[in-house]
């Protein structure tokens, strides 16, 4: 159940520790839980983002970036590349290194990999907002 916030009318600012574990929770899949001593959710929840990334980069799938398109073709790319950016250093570690954003479209397991690369990141997301909801004392 969530906490209600609302003192005497007025909303009660969010900690500033609660937008840095949120911070942390994106840049590393499951950090933001195990600052906060969550051993059980963080392992879980990064883990399960960690393994759908790596796995999703060795079934050969795509990662998204805004760049050498134009007009409408580079505005398609906009969403996925949100969502793959959800995956924090992972995906900053990626484009570094130029892994998993050339297309084998040929591979059989390719679209499997783009999925698995996609909800990854939408994932992380998911696990931040829940770090930073327990950080902010919203949730237990």
């Amino acid at each position: 159940m969530v906490a209600n916030r609302v003192e005497k009318g007025r909303d009660m600012p969010t900690p500033t520790r609660a937008w840095l574990v949120g911070l942390i929770a994106w840049v590393v899949p499951g950090a933001g839980h195990l600052m906060q001593g969550r051993w059980l959710r963080g392992a879980l929840a990064g883990g399960a983002v960690w393994v759908m990334f790596f796995l999703g980069l060795w079934l050969g799938g795509h990662m998204y970036a805004v760049g050498g398109q134009s007009g409408f073709a580079a505005l398609l790319q906009l969403l996925p590349m949100i969502a793959n950016v959800g995956v924090g250093f992972l995906y900053f570690v990626c484009w570094i290194a130029n892994a998993g954003f050339a297309e084998h479209a040929q591979i059989v397991t390719y679209e499997y990999g783009n999925t698995f690369l996609l909800v990854a990141g939408l994932l992380n997301y998911l696990v931040m907002l829940d770090a930073f909801d327990i950080a902010a004392g919203r949730k237990r």
